[in-house]
């Protein structure tokens, strides 16, 4: 629709003959981010504050289309069956790391499927325990799970996720002796860990910071080198002496794999762009998440880093997916 199409997006729109003559072409026309997960969860929310602020400069609709199903793999799929021509996008985060070490029959490759376009936020996990728990410290939560084997539990939100696989990292970089019992979802993890059926759980920032503030939980550590503003007197792990529970949840977003160079190139500057802004930073801010912004070669180091780590840790537990 070029009458609706600003001055500056279409001075934006001028500046892309140099990107070949497909990605040129296709300006103008809606770019689509497939979110595999439902509406209103840190995913979701990160992928519609870039695409509200990004669409501008890129001279383009942004839709944000929810795939659910299949726990992420619906919408994975959609997005690598995709042309790659720019056209189409997928918000990556933290679960797709996970499932490519957990899942051995996706239908796609998850090391080549897809092109970082950029890391585009993160946010570290905290360990946090029931106030009733006798250790006001990591080390002496470890002391005390060293010397009650198999007395005390950790809650994680299923099989696989995110929260299970930083509490079988902490219990290998530990010896920590706790017993895993998975719930389905977060929710229910929390409401058990304040009513001491389980005592800890390693979960993002942002889902137990409420609960941290209420004196509800108590939080011993964050995971990551430094320490986090929204927690300023809990320490990091580096500061804990286990640098191995470096661990943030991260969203980026990916482009099927044969998307041309120029074109995640031009979408990279402008997702970066939209990052730097200081209303969309403050969202980030106000969702508890750090901007991250970084270039295509990064973003995709950082989510082969992170398959091979998670699979490691899975091979290692010998999980398996349910």
């Amino acid at each position: 629709m070029p009458s609706l199409i600003s001055r500056r997006a279409m001075l934006a729109l001028a500046g892309t003959a140099c990107l070949g003559p497909t990605w040129a072409a296709a300006q103008g026309k809606p770019v689509t981010i497939i979110v595999p997960y439902a509406p209103g969860g840190s995913a979701d929310l990160v992928t519609r504050v870039i695409a509200q602020f990004a669409a501008p400069g890129l001279g383009s609709a942004l839709v944000v289309d929810n795939r659910t199903g299949g726990g992420g793999v619906v919408g994975w799929s959609a997005a690598a069956r995709a042309a790659p021509d720019g056209q189409t996008l997928l918000t990556v985060e933290l679960s797709y790391a996970i499932a490519a070490g957990l899942m051995p029959n996706l239908p796609f490759d998850p090391r080549k499927a897809f092109t970082q376009v950029t890391t585009a936020v993160k946010v570290p996990h905290v360990l946090v325990v029931n106030p009733q728990v006798q250790a006001r410290s990591v080390g002496e939560f470890i002391a005390l799970a060293r010397a009650q084997p198999g007395k005390l539990n950790y809650g994680s939100g299923g099989n696989g996720t995110n929260t299970h696989l930083a509490g079988e990292l902490f219990k290998s970089a530990t010896g920590a002796d706790l017993v895993h019992v998975p719930y389905k979802g977060a929710g229910a993890v929390l409401a058990d860990l304040m009513g001491n059926q389980v005592q800890a759980l390693i979960t993002s920032v942002p889902t137990a910071l409420p609960y941290i503030r209420s004196g509800k939980l108590r939080a011993l550590m964050v995971t990551g080198s430094e320490r986090n503003a929204t927690l300023p007197d809990v320490p990091c792990a580096k500061e804990a002496g286990i640098p191995a529970m470096d661990i943030d949840y991260w969203i980026g977003i990916g482009a099927p794999a044969g998307t041309p160079a120029a074109a995640v190139a031009r979408l990279n500057k402008e997702f970066n762009a939209a990052l730097a802004q200081p209303q969309a930073s403050r969202k980030m801010a106000e969702m508890g998440l750090s901007v991250v912004a970084n270039t295509p070669e990064q973003a995709t180091q950082w989510v082969q880093n992170e398959i091979q780590r998670w699979s490691a840790v899975i091979r290692q537990a010998g999980i398996k997916a349910d």
